[in-house]
């Protein structure tokens, strides 16, 4: 049987070290004796209803020890996100049911004064670094005193838990990029299985040092991260929380193999100065998802190591892996039973047509929603939200909510979320190909392009420009670069380009685009546009955002 639990057991006695953390080490067999200890805490503290145990800190110790302690006692781990605020973060406590909330005294007040549900009041919050935050505050029993009295527990005894590869043992927020996020199930069984097939995938064993710094309350950390590095017995490098800057540092430091990512890592990194000697490391493999085509090319030259960027979702269901004849730019095959489908009409979409430069010439055409007429039975579900269940199982095929395209040869693309669908002078188009032709600009760090209303009728295209930190942005100049890309649809051209210095992003680094859509051009950044066809940019005025305004107010 596989499970999380079966995984930790595997571990006790494993005198290599399986967990660091700055100038800290723990053996496995460490790790497994603290997991012990604050599952016999859990398990005192269990109440009627779902047991449901909120995390809510960054990449600390602390959140490995609770989350194998959940799998030990058969709890299921709730990663709070911290860039959640208020009532959107009360309600991701609220609706999941939780009865136990770990934190920091650094998060504390993001739930301070909020209604978390009638499982969680205030007297359930543990806070693992403050002496007053008090589990029982009428009993004085505060996190040191609670875990003082399990001290040297033994492992819970499996015939009280009970847990089995169906036991819930996660559920994970989707990221909310583009709206209310949604608690995702996932079994202790499914995490496993997944954990020893990444390790199996790259050759993960027991000498490896596998990176951690992405959120642990994130799919990536735990799918590609964490499950694999336990399924392997790998040491687990945590970082507090990502930084491009200490990234090499980090990797020579801990003697990392394997470092795993989602959104835009990559894309930070690169952009931090270049060495002669950024090829002396010791990574080995990289392994994630959402990277730009030419941040994989160049990642892998810089620092001398394997990257392999493939397409999954937290739901599972479905999955696109590389093949050794993948051509560039491409996410790999699928799985039998997979399809692009237009998603108003239900029919295939033709196979994309490429130039001689390996260009896409009928994006309208041919990009739809990637479906799997399979994954419906590997997706388990939504916490307590059928209408969200519905959006993705129709018919008993699994809809995924991305957009893509296929060529002949059955590779398939990926053309951005179903949110990323822009709609200008009657031409439907995706907003991930214009991402890419605007980030082969040398001075764009990062492009993130969304649809804003038109004064007229459907939508116009704005960008958001990430840009190099020593660059200087150039109306004229990128005029000129837009016009010499062959490949950029007639409709493409941003109407509205905002230039900024700190995209607003998710803690796994995936631009929040309803942040940049909600605001469009009514920012305290420079906005450039164009009026009209003129392809030329000019800035846009206070005169020019009333206008825009009065005639929308009209429309």
């Amino acid at each position: 049987m596989q499970t999380i639990d079966r995984l930790i057991r595997d571990r006790a006695g494993d005198l290599r070290t399986g967990l660091v953390f700055e100038d800290r080490h723990w053996t496995h067999d460490d790790v497994v004796q603290a997991q012990a200890q604050r599952a016999a805490a859990l398990l005192s503290l269990r109440r009627p209803g779902p047991f449901h145990v909120a995390l809510l800190m960054d990449n600390l110790p602390e959140y490995v020890f609770w989350m194998g302690a959940a799998a030990l006692a058969g709890a299921v781990v709730v990663g709070g996100n911290p860039t959640h605020r208020g009532d959107e973060l009360a309600r991701d406590l609220s609706h999941t049911e939780c009865q136990l909330l770990v934190t920091t005294s650094d998060y504390c007040n993001l739930v301070d004064g909020h209604d978390l549900g009638p499982a969680l009041p205030a007297q359930r919050i543990l806070v693992i670094d403050d002496p007053s935050g008090d589990i029982d505050r009428e009993a004085g029993s505060h996190y040191a005193t609670l875990l003082g009295q399990f001290e040297g527990a033994a492992l819970p005894d499996p015939d009280i838990t009970q847990v089995t590869e169906e036991s819930l043992g996660l559920l994970l927020f989707t990221s909310g990029t583009s709206g209310a996020p949604k608690a995702c199930l996932c079994s202790q069984g499914r995490l496993a299985r997944i954990g020893t097939i990444v390790a199996q995938m790259f050759g993960i064993e027991g000498d490896d040092v596998c990176y951690m710094a992405m959120p642990l309350f994130h799919s990536n950390a735990l799918m590609a991260g964490w499950a694999p590095a336990l399924a392997a017995g790998a040491t687990a490098a945590l970082r507090e929380r990502f930084s491009a800057s200490q990234f090499l540092v980090d990797v020579r430091r801990y003697g990392v193999t394997y470092f795993n990512y989602v959104g835009k890592p990559l894309s930070y990194i690169l952009a931090t100065p270049e060495h002669p000697d950024d090829t002396d490391n010791t990574l080995r493999r990289c392994f994630g998802n959402e990277a730009a085509e030419a941040d994989v090319a160049r990642f892998s030259d810089r620092f001398g190591c394997t990257v392999q960027d493939a397409y999954g979702s937290t739901e599972g269901g479905a999955a696109v892996s590389r093949t050794p004849d993948t051509p560039r730019g491409a996410l790999g095959r699928a799985l039998p039973g997979t399809l692009i489908l237009d998603p108003e009409t239900a029919e295939e979409c033709p196979r994309a047509v490429f130039d001689e430069r390996g260009r896409l010439l009928n994006a309208e055409e041919a990009i739809g929603e990637m479906v799997s007429q399979t994954g419906a039975a590997g997706f388990e579900g939504y916490w307590r939200n059928a209408e969200a269940e519905q959006a993705r199982v129709k018919n008993g095929w699994y809809w995924t909510g991305d957009l893509a395209y296929r060529d002949d040869d059955d590779f398939f693309y990926f053309a951005g979320r179903d949110y990323d669908w822009l709609r200008v002078d009657g031409e439907n188009f995706a907003a991930a190909p214009v991402e890419s032709i605007l980030q082969r600009h040398p001075n764009v760090v990062l492009a993130s392009v969304y649809a804003v209303p038109d004064t007229v009728v459907g939508d116009q295209v704005m960008a958001t420009l990430l840009l190099r930190d020593e660059a200087e942005f150039d109306p004229e100049g990128f005029a000129d670069f837009l016009a010499g890309e062959e490949d950029l649809g007639t409709k493409w051209a941003p109407r509205y380009l905002r230039i900024t210095r700190d995209l607003p992003t998710t803690a796994t680094t995936k631009v929040l685009k309803r942040v940049l859509r909600n605001e469009s051009w009514h920012c305290d950044e420079p906005v450039w546009w164009r009026p009209g066809k003129d392809p030329s940019y000019r800035r846009l005025t206070t005169e020019d955002v009333a206008a825009l305004d009065k005639a929308l107010a009209e429309r």
